[in-house]
């Protein structure tokens, strides 16, 4: 797993359609090896799964804190 975190992602404040661009632009532009910490409202199992389709195994994803009111995620570019 990685533990380098470069990035940390609020976006519990952030306009819902900015979400998810917002956050693959923020991992495409990381290092192999590197991780953003995701800070969500709600779990972020949607994105998880849109992670899989569109990355495959090329990321981590750790859950650090699963609510009920904050979920943390780290999510690492595979080496």
């Amino acid at each position: 797993m990685t533990t380098n975190i470069k990035s940390t992602i609020d976006v519990r404040s952030i306009v819902p359609r900015e979400r998810h661009p917002l956050i693959f632009n923020t991992f495409h532009g990381l290092a192999p090896g590197d991780a953003l910490l995701l800070v969500n409202d709600h779990d972020p199992k949607p994105l998880y799964y849109q992670f899989q389709a569109e990355l495959g195994g090329s990321f981590d994803w750790e859950y650090l804190e699963s609510g009920p009111e904050v979920w943390k995620v780290r999510i690492g570019k595979s080496q």
